[in-house]
């Protein structure tokens, strides 16, 4: 089976058991709206035995990570406390699409502006994930931006507490190793720029 360009095995012994398909939605209704993301109930059915089932699917706006690279190598990272887990993380700027950006490229900037101070130029997507597709509906985006120099005040609104921190390039594997980075979109935001480093490199 090829998905995303790739032939993915199987070990299925029933041919009609070798392909996935998509389930067939009957009706979608509006559970709730919580300001940052609504929640429907989704009715589909099992393409393979016909049984319905609901499923409660998130349906956040879409989600930036910027990889802000200054010109001596650094990440421009911070540190926030976390209310999900109740711990502080380090990731990088980020945060949810405004309805007034214009692409995730124009939110990167913008974030990356109100969380640390920072800009830079040339900014650009190297990657998209999708941000949990068992239970959400949106993408998150990796914006990279280079030359990144302090600029501005930082303009956090009154949910929000950030330390800007500075890390070297070359340490990246490290945090991701050692625990010192555990956000999971954050660790496939440095994935890609690790990529784009490769096949810049190579």
């Amino acid at each position: 089976m090829a998905i995303g360009g790739f032939d993915i095995g199987t070990a299925a012994t029933d041919a009609s058991a070798s392909m996935i398909r998509p389930w067939k939605l009957l009706k979608s209704e509006e559970a709730g709206n919580f300001r940052i993301f609504n929640i429907t109930v989704d009715r589909k059915i099992n393409p393979r035995n016909g049984y319905e089932h609901d499923f409660y699917v998130m349906h956040p706006p879409g989600w930036v990570n910027v990889v802000p690279l200054t010109r001596d190598g650094m990440i421009v990272m911070v540190q926030q406390y976390r209310h999900g887990s109740n711990t502080v993380e380090l990731e990088l700027p980020g945060g949810v699409m405004d309805p007034d950006d214009q692409s995730p490229v124009s939110a990167a900037v913008r974030e990356l502006r109100e969380e640390s101070g920072y800009e830079g130029r040339d900014p650009r997507i190297i990657g998209e994930v999708l941000s949990n597709p068992a239970i959400m509906s949106n993408t998150t985006s990796t914006v990279l931006i280079e030359d990144c120099e302090l600029k501005h005040e930082i303009d956090l609104d009154q949910g929000e507490d950030l330390i800007t921190k500075l890390v070297p390039v070359q340490s990246i594997e490290e945090m991701i190793l050692s625990g010192k980075v555990r956000h999971s979109l954050v660790v496939a935001a440095l994935y890609h720029f690790e990529l784009y480093r490769r096949r810049k490199d190579g």
